[in-house]
């Protein structure tokens, strides 16, 4: 019994940019949470779900998996996590 493998042109593979800013964001969110709390020291829910988008993007598409729906795709993308993480900066900045 044999098995084949399905080859496309292009799969999908890691990308350690995307990999490396959601394990930052992880392990700097446990070490000082912190980092997600306004200058009152109260949770800033906009900065916290930035950093968890970008967090998120970055581990998805950082072991390689590329969703198959387009909105999945985009939301959960390369670009997307350094959209959030842009994003996050600038509200942390702007409070």
């Amino acid at each position: 019994m044999t098995t084949t493998v399905r080859s496309s042109a292009q799969a999908p593979q890691m990308h350690l940019p995307s990999l490396a800013v959601g394990l930052v964001i992880m392990v700097g969110g446990t070490v000082y949470p912190l980092l997600m709390a306004n200058s009152a020291g109260r949770a800033d829910h906009r900065l916290a779900m930035l950093l968890f988008w970008a967090m998120s993007a970055g581990f998805i598409r950082g072991v390689g998996f590329v969703p198959r729906a387009m909105v999945w795709r985009w939301l959960f993308s390369g670009w997307a996590c350094a959209l959030a993480l842009g994003l996050a900066v600038a509200a942390r900045w702007a409070a």
